[in-house]
């Protein structure tokens, strides 16, 4: 059985006991989290595909981890000109594991 879930503007394909990085969600370590965009479930070979969305359907899932990313750097030069500008970010980012479908 797995499921289709959209989450921070990206899709991923989840199964129960998949755990996976996805952008900031609000709560705490341990809290449980209720996704309903889900876009396709499988269940048994049985496939129900939303129009967007599934009807009823949702994603229980746990926080696992709150954090951010590694550093990215964004540097931009014009040769000749003397412009340079360096700039530095960090995304946010909670780790969750997904606990049932339904």
């Amino acid at each position: 059985m797995f499921a289709v879930i959209k989450t921070g503007g990206k899709q991923y394909i989840v199964k129960p006991g998949d755990k996976l990085k996805v952008e900031k969600i609000e709560g705490q370590i341990g809290d449980t989290v209720e996704i309903s965009e889900v876009l396709l479930i499988n269940k048994n070979g049985e496939v129900k595909i939303g129009t967007p969305l599934v009807e009823g359907a949702k994603v229980i899932a746990t926080i696992v981890e709150q954090g951010k990313a590694s550093k990215v750097i964004v540097f931009k030069k014009k040769a000749k000109k003397g412009y340079k500008r360096k700039r530095g970010h960090r995304q946010f980012y909670t780790t969750i594991e997904i606990k049932e479908i339904i």
